[in-house]
């Protein structure tokens, strides 16, 4: 069990950032602890990623995430330098790392002597860490690039929905709701993990980045001077088979045959709270099917809709979420 104890400052600056460098790591985690097929929905990922991945070099510099899963040192993974970068901006803060700092890391982490697939950055780190940000650029055009845009969707309506969360009831609600493998109770967030770890953070910024790539797994980067990073599995992961698992066929699907398939695809898709654009993303309908399946809905009562900021978030009435219980075959508890 990791434990990070919070001071109340820390968890006063909670705040939410996607990481597409992160979903690189992280997607290489599932790669190496998956030999063979992922299970649904990484399956279709991962057949291409490996077939990419089959085309490089052995000596590849990407492949560091491949060598032993995690932990990695936290310079492979920096914390995101804002809350929507892209992956130049994140790539280029890899490679200004200083040079002190993937020196102190990597003594802290292997203090009898760094293992072979880190030589590279322990012997001239500047080189390394710049033919590392290389190779995952044209890893990332090769392997994820395709699957981005849905991905980045799916992000922002997680984001959306955590913020909307942490600016109506507070931090405490947010991170006592975060996951089911992560306990907060008021001064320690709690991530279940096979080994025990307690750290002591004061004075510093909680920031939470959601990825698609999880796994279901949680991480945390703890050596950033002024920042904890935790990362969680953000809803949305079946965009990456481009929908959900074992939808009904047709003629058995009882919402279907009362809503219509797009209603009922749509009404499905609300269990996570999401915009038209999001959801026009996710389930590859055009933005227009969305808006006008999602206003019969709302006219129907089963969906209500809310502004946040500029946005309107789509979620499921009680009545909604007592029509998927009822005709799906098991209870759904809608997010708030």
């Amino acid at each position: 069990m990791i434990r990070i104890r919070l001071d109340d400052a820390t968890v006063a600056r909670t705040r939410i950032a996607v990481s597409p460098l992160w979903e690189i790591q992280t997607g290489f985690w599932l790669l190496h602890r998956n030999p063979d097929d992922l299970p649904w929905p990484y399956t279709d990922w991962a057949r291409h990623a490996r077939r990419v991945l089959a085309g490089l070099p052995r000596t590849a510099p990407v492949r560091v995430y491949l060598a032993s899963g995690p932990p990695l040192p936290d310079f492979l993974s920096p914390v995101p330098p804002s809350a929507t970068p892209g992956l130049t901006e994140e790539v280029a803060a890899l490679r200004d790392t200083p040079v002190e700092v993937v020196r102190a890391q990597l003594a802290r982490q292997w203090p009898d002597g760094v293992p072979d697939w880190l030589r590279p950055y322990a012997d001239d780190p500047v080189p390394a860490l710049h033919r590392l940000a290389d190779d995952l650029l044209g890893w990332w055009d090769a392997a994820l690039a395709p699957w981005w845009p849905a991905m980045r969707a799916a992000l922002d309506e997680e984001v959306l929905h955590r913020a909307h969360a942490l600016a109506t009831a507070g931090p405490d609600a947010l991170l006592a709701d975060l996951h089911e493998r992560a306990h907060w109770e008021r001064g320690v967030l709690s991530l279940d993990k096979p080994w025990d770890y307690d750290l002591a953070a004061a004075d510093r910024r909680l920031l939470l980045i959601p990825l698609i790539f999880s796994g279901g797994g949680l991480a945390c980067s703890t050596d950033h001077p002024e920042v904890i990073a935790v990362s969680y599995p953000a809803r949305g992961a079946a965009l990456l088979a481009g929908g959900p698992a074992g939808a009904p066929a047709s003629g058995t699907d009882r919402l279907a045959l009362l809503l219509g398939r797009g209603r009922a695809t749509v009404l499905r898709a609300l269990v996570r709270p999401a915009t038209t654009a999001g959801l026009a993303a996710a389930l590859g309908l055009a933005p227009s099917t969305v808006s006008e399946h999602l206003a019969a809905l709302v006219a129907a009562g089963v969906v209500q809709r809310r502004r946040v900021g500029r946005r309107v978030l789509y979620g499921l009435e009680p009545a909604g979420n007592a029509l998927l219980g009822l005709l799906c075959g098991e209870p759904v508890r809608a997010s708030a």
